[in-house]
């Protein structure tokens, strides 16, 4: 059985083994060079561990048998297994439960509890979705998803598609079924995420692009940006891009038709690259990324521009420094020991008097 923390179905050697020849290792640069890089263990995503405990439980209702451990395929081809840590199956209804290993990265769902109940329903209901206990339902609009819908994203919803698909075809099933995601504690989880704020409320979201946690750690991630500017201006390419994301690399690629080395996954470190790319030029350099994403970067890695050197196209200054100066005519504090002098246009224009000499001292008659 699974235990909180434990690796989804890989343990000691064959832990390192899937690092190690996984498709994130690649001799060249761009998002694997840097995932190989920083050393770190990549993990799951939630929405990858719902569809390998859907995947089990609808396997379970067609031949009866819980696969343990539960092999799936993600979106870029990783083929993880899954071990279980709950089976149950009563009549047309089967649930099974995976724990969520998050890698390296410091993820507040690591260790949580997702459990899928699938029931089976009549033939051309196809694949329902509900909310559990501790899945968030959606509130407000914005999203991708409508109001009232549980907060299951739609890559990992047509993941799990996908496989109720293939365990149908595989074992003579309709492939129509009612899948409800839960996860133990969800509800109390969700109040350290964004979740409250943009109106998922009830619980966490089932999330994830591509089924793979990317480890998180700023000297290393900073770091591996580093290096793969460095591949990219070694292999001689002139226009390299920054990306929050895979949304933002496919964004960019189909814009720009670059080759894999030259997409940096910068993450939140927008500022690391513009501050690398000044003291190591390209010519061009495209920073790509969701709004909402891109404003919840920290203040200091923002940036702005000015002219560009001839040794480059655009040049780069981080701002808060100068923005932290109080403003020419105004003191913030009475402990400050200097102001900023007032600048000519801000100073009042002399009076004649200024100028002239003091006036005699007055004489009694």
């Amino acid at each position: 059985m699974q235990q909180p923390g434990q690796g989804a179905g890989l343990s000691g050697p064959a832990e390192n083994e899937y690092v190690h020849r996984s498709p994130f290792v690649s001799s060249g640069g761009g998002r694997e060079a840097q995932l190989k890089h920083t050393g770190l263990r990549p993990g799951w995503t939630t929405g990858a561990c719902a569809t390998a405990a859907t995947t089990a439980a609808y396997t379970a209702l067609l031949t009866g048998d819980f696969p343990d451990p539960v092999t799936i395929t993600l979106p870029k081809g990783q083929t993880p297994s899954f071990a279980l840590t709950a089976e149950e199956h009563a009549g047309d209804t089967a649930t099974a439960a995976v724990v969520k290993d998050a890698g390296d990265d410091p993820d507040v769902t690591h260790g949580a509890v997702i459990r899928s109940t699938v029931r089976l329903l009549p033939p051309g209901s196809g694949v329902v979705f509900r909310a559990g206990e501790g899945v968030g339902t959606v509130t407000l609009p914005g999203l991708p998803l409508d109001v009232g819908e549980p907060a299951i994203n739609p890559v990992p919803r047509q993941l799990m598609r996908e496989h109720v698909a293939r365990v149908a075809a595989a074992h003579g099933g309709t492939g129509d079924v009612e899948i409800t995601l839960s996860v133990d504690g969800g509800a109390e989880i969700a109040r350290s995420t964004w979740n409250p704020r943009i109106g998922i409320l009830g619980g966490l979201s089932i999330l994830g692009t591509t089924g793979v946690v990317v480890p998180y750690s700023c000297s290393a991630w900073i770091d591996s940006i580093r290096r793969g500017v460095d591949v990219a201006r070694a292999g001689g390419l002139t226009h390299v891009a920054g990306c929050t994301g895979s949304t933002s690399e496919r964004t960019v690629t189909g814009l720009y038709d670059l080759p894999e080395i030259a997409l940096l996954d910068m993450g939140d470190f927008a500022g690391a690259v513009l501050k690398y790319v000044r003291r190591h030029p390209v010519d061009r350099l495209t920073v790509c990324g969701g709004f909402a994403k891109l404003s919840s970067s920290p203040p200091a890695t923002w940036t702005c521009t000015r002219p560009a050197p001839r040794s480059t196209r655009a040049s780069w200054r981080t701002w808060p420094a100068r923005a932290a100066r109080p403003r020419p005519w105004r003191r913030r504090s009475r402990r400050r020991t200097r102001a900023w002098p007032p600048c000519a246009s801000a100073r009042p224009p002399a009076s004649p008097s200024a100028t002239s000499s003091p006036p005699a001292p007055a004489t009694s008659p």
